[in-house]
């Protein structure tokens, strides 16, 4: 196959804050603000794409607006959905901060990439606001990519091709085959399948799974297995070429996909 020329990864539950814990921790005062408690389901269903969105996509499922039109005896609207997201941008910052925490194995990662001669490449739901917050921050834990485009930034984000065609821009790199995507949602991955790049799925180490450092290392390695081989499908049928379990199996793949 052609040589791997960039990886473009997203950023919490793949490269930080495993478990991506910081987003449903930040949605759910979003929400309990407007006097509606909502589930961790409800806040990880969206997860991936730009922010606003995923503010819009809760508001507008069946049983968040019923509530919402029972708290407020009306249905939401669009002027919710902003006032929502500017609370939502009040706090994320302050809250994401805290979480940017290498997930094990993504230095080790950037360091092979390096040594490859790899170019590293980066889509967020993050606006870039946040982002330029967290990348100084990222870059002396030993993750600094060579770009990184917001879902604020463009016309559209996930699951849109648009930031990747970005980053290809960005990083000077094509084909398309020769790009890999790894991301631990959904949405990131139809990004990269609609840029018609490889796509790399993650499944324990961030919003499928939704298991902190501390969850993940106190369970048996059978349960780990189990949870791995459910959460595989949905990413295999958003069309990912490949299913791992965390950043850490990156380097690996790649010394395959290089010998072929």
């Amino acid at each position: 196959m052609s040589k791997i020329n960039a990886v473009v990864f997203d950023w919490a539950g793949t490269l930080i804050d495993q478990g991506s814990i910081a987003p449903v921790v930040v949605f759910k005062h979003v929400f309990s603000s407007e006097n509606i408690e909502v589930t961790l389901d409800e806040c990880r269903a969206p997860m991936g794409i730009a922010k606003k969105q995923h503010i819009t996509e809760m508001l507008f499922s069946q049983r968040i607006k019923a509530k919402f039109s029972e708290v407020v005896s009306r249905e939401p609207d669009s002027g919710d959905v902003e006032r929502m997201y500017e609370t939502f941008l009040r706090i994320n910052e302050d809250v994401v901060l805290e979480y940017v925490v290498p997930i094990p194995g993504a230095v080790e990662c950037f360091s092979y990439l390096r040594q490859q001669n790899i170019k590293i490449g980066g889509t967020t739901g993050y606006g870039m606001k946040l982002m330029s917050q967290v990348l100084p921050k990222a870059a002396k834990l030993g993750l600094e990519p060579d770009t990184i485009v917001c879902g604020d930034e463009l016309s559209e984000a996930r699951p849109s091709p648009l930031m990747m065609y970005q980053n290809f821009i960005n990083l000077n790199v094509y084909p398309p085959e020769t790009v890999i995507k790894v991301d631990d949602t959904v949405p990131g991955i139809q990004e990269g399948v609609a840029a018609g790049t490889l796509t790399v799925g993650l499944t324990l180490s961030g919003n499928a799974a939704g298991l902190t450092k501390d969850e993940f290392d106190n369970l048996s390695e059978a349960s780990l297995a189990d949870i791995h081989k459910q959460l595989s499908k949905p990413f295999f049928d958003a069309g990912a070429d490949y299913v791992l379990r965390s950043i850490s199996e990156l380097p690996s793949l790649i010394d395959n996909l290089q010998s072929k």
